[in-house]
């Protein structure tokens, strides 16, 4: 199992356009195969920065889902929203403490 983090700056009149792809797209996106976790972050600071944190089975099931027509579709609505270039990264979670 591993996390993956995906850090995304938006126009900020861009933000709710954001959250309407995302809440059309979160129950997809979970029930990916593999997928066992997804949610949704809002900086404190700055309104216009998300991090999505999904949980992933193994990187062959992170790659089928990038791979898909629905995430295709999905990144080409949100990837026009951007202010900055998304970054993302795949780590391995050490320790969780309930």
């Amino acid at each position: 199992m591993f996390v993956r983090i995906v850090k995304m700056k938006f126009e900020k009149e861009n933000i709710p356009l954001f959250k309407a792809v995302f809440e059309e797209s979160k129950e997809t996106i979970r029930s990916s195969e593999g997928c066992t976790f997804l949610e949704l972050y809002q900086d404190k600071k700055d309104e216009t920065i998300f991090f999505t944190y999904s949980y992933w089975e193994e990187e062959a099931n992170l790659d089928a889902y990038r791979n898909s027509d629905f995430f295709k579709s999905v990144w080409a609505r949100t990837k026009v929203l951007f202010s900055a270039k998304p970054e993302a990264w795949s780590v391995n979670k050490i320790e969780s403490l309930p």
